[in-house]
């Protein structure tokens, strides 16, 4: 029988029992939650406190660049930079509770076998550095090891050998060289873009580093559960709309013909006509971004759109389209004209050939190229006209495309212009254009007058997926059809009845083209005797242009003239309907026009 004295005691016990062992539970169950449940949570604490775990990098590729094909143009691939800490070497060797695989003697040579150097000599290098400094936590062993190498390391490391650093970084490659290059561009050694579409679209580009945390303990061993990773993001993919392989073709063309003709440098630029898409843009010199200071600086940006010069002749097209938009004009008015006369202003005007007087037609004087016709043309509308049409072909602006180091070219207000350059602009001096202005303005010749604003960028296709396009182009009409039919009509005529006609021919096409020739300024204020920037635009087939052709070149030494770019021009028209399958004219030529009244 229990008494009521020996119930108390064990009532008592019970119950402290009973509080131990919800302690105990209490316990468990914190324990369990700390070290399963939000094991994460609390890693990632405490490497947020006190800096108690060790961060490193995880580099993310930067984009591709490709063409419209998709050929890459320029790639990042990453590449491994190792070291190891020489302080650590003895504790790894001297852990009996995780002996590693291989001892240093051993291991050595295993490491010394894939970073190309021998065994003997790494172990000299680590003694070498721990006699300097016996604590030493680093020595650099080798850099630039592909993955292959990275792996290798790797195993060795994850197999025990922890004193043993791989860090991993991106390296820019431009698989085509040169080609394309001055529209591709480069980067710096921080890897900034510098030019080209390296930098003006370094957004997409650009990658968005990662990182891992981890804790070790004092063997340098990692923790287990300790790390933390966030992914890096790779930068996206642009797409341009150059043909990489016919810009191929044309840089070695004009580089050939531009040194042939004794030239400094030379460009040639293509446009689609329907779209104003550049499909080529190739310059001689160009600059290999693989290579950067093996071109000089002054070619490491584009001459296609930081080149500026007087586009001669070749603008005699927008005086002529500017009279007949306005209703002053047609292919057929007439205007006389000797090969020397002076303006009642006093202005001299000298065309580049003699000739006693002739009565031209529009036509015939863009035929010949006559100056002082075409300053004739240009007094029957206001010179405000003259300076709003010029204005609206592009000259004096920026394309939109946005390439560091682009020229807006100089057009001069009107109310500026002086007794002779009031008739010096109605052929193309006194203001200055780059080649990509004056593919521009014959694409809006060839598309029945209206401008589409050139493009050299597609899309940005993001990591993700994610594509996105680039803006749409502007659109507008600057001359009405009815003028752009008359003077695609006077520039076949051109390509037909001028100088240079048998030397730019394109058999089973119709062409129309014009020439430019102009002064080359001396920087004081002049022109250079006898130098001369020449240039031939022109567009295929002419009954239903689909792409601009512009050849420029700078200061040809063998011929002074347009006629050093016909070679070229011929090539690079042809090689451009082969490339895109144009189908050769089937519709004849409306008759010639007349040159004189």
């Amino acid at each position: 029988m229990t008494t009521r004295a020996t119930r108390g005691p064990r009532r008592r016990t019970v119950v402290a029992l009973a509080v131990v062992f919800a302690v105990l539970a209490a316990f468990v169950v914190r324990l369990v939650d700390i070290q399963v449940v939000s094991a994460d949570d609390h890693v990632s604490d405490s490497l947020e406190v006190g800096n108690l775990g060790t961060t490193t990098a995880i580099a993310g590729n930067r984009g591709s660049i490709v063409d419209a094909d998709g050929t890459v143009l320029a790639a990042s691939t990453l590449v491994y930079d190792v070291q190891l800490s020489p302080s650590l070497i003895a504790v790894v060797d001297e852990n009996e509770k995780s002996p590693p695989p291989y001892l240093w003697a051993e291991a050595s040579d295993k490491i010394a076998a894939v970073i190309g150097t021998t065994g003997e000599q790494l172990r000299a290098d680590v003694a070498a550095n721990l006699e300097e400094n016996p604590e030493s936590q680093y020595l650099f062993l080798k850099s630039g090891l592909n993955t292959e190498q990275y792996l290798q390391l790797k195993e060795l490391k994850d197999e025990g050998l922890a004193y043993l650093a791989m860090k991993s970084r991106s390296v820019r490659v431009y698989p085509n060289g040169a080609v394309a290059g001055t529209m591709v561009g480069f980067l710096n050694g921080a890897g900034e873009g510098q030019y080209g579409v390296e930098r003006m679209m370094g957004e997409c580009l650009a990658p968005t580093d990662g990182s891992q945390t981890y804790r070790t303990g004092k063997d340098g061993v990692v923790i287990p559960g300790s790390e933390t990773t966030t992914d890096a993001v790779d930068g996206g993919t642009v797409q341009l709309t150059l043909n990489s392989d016919l810009n191929w073709y044309l840089q070695q063309m004009v580089a050939e013909e531009a040194q042939r003709q004794g030239a400094a440098s030379a460009t040639v630029t293509v446009v689609e006509v329907k779209t104003g898409k550049i499909r080529a843009a190739a310059e001689w010199p160009s600059v290999d971004p693989n290579n950067v200071d093996g071109t000089p600086s002054g070619y490491w940006t584009s001459q296609i759109f930081s080149k500026t010069f007087e586009p001669g002749s070749t603008f005699k097209a927008v005086t002529a389209a500017t009279i007949i938009d306005q209703g002053v004009a047609d292919w057929s008015t007439g205007v006389t004209a000797e090969s020397r006369e002076f303006f009642p202003n006093g202005a001299e005007i000298n065309d580049p050939f003699s000739h006693p007087q002739y009565n031209y037609t529009l036509a015939g004087a863009l035929i010949d190229s006559s100056n002082v016709a075409l300053s004739k043309y240009g007094e029957m509308v206001a010179p405000e006209v003259r300076h709003d049409y010029l204005a609206k072909f592009g000259v004096g602006q920026k394309t939109p495309i946005g390439l560091y180091g682009e020229e807006p070219g100089t057009l001069h207000p009107a109310s500026e212009w002086d007794n002779q350059s009031l008739y010096t602009t109605t052929f193309g001096q006194h203001f200055t254009i780059t080649a990509a202005q004056l593919a521009s303005a014959y694409q809006t010749f060839a598309n029945d007058g209206e401008r589409i604003d050139l493009s050299l960028i597609e899309s940005c296709t993001q990591a993700d997926g994610t594509v996105v396009e680039a803006d749409a182009p502007e659109h507008e009409q600057v001359i009405s059809e009815n003028t752009a039919a008359q003077v695609q009509r006077m520039l076949e005529n051109v390509a037909v009845q001028g100088g240079l006609s048998e030397r730019i021919e394109v058999p089973g096409y119709r062409i129309a083209t014009k020439t430019g020739t102009a002064q080359t300024p001396d920087g004081h204020g002049g022109y250079k005797s006898g130098i001369f920037d020449v240039s031939i635009v022109g567009y295929a087939p002419a009954e239903d242009p689909e792409y601009v052709v512009v050849v420029t070149m700078d200061e040809p030494t063998k011929l002074r003239t347009s006629a050093a770019t016909a070679t070229a021009f011929q090539k690079a028209m042809t090689q451009v309907l082969k490339t895109y399958r144009v189908k050769p004219s089937t519709e004849p030529m409306d008759e010639l026009l007349p040159k004189f009244k």
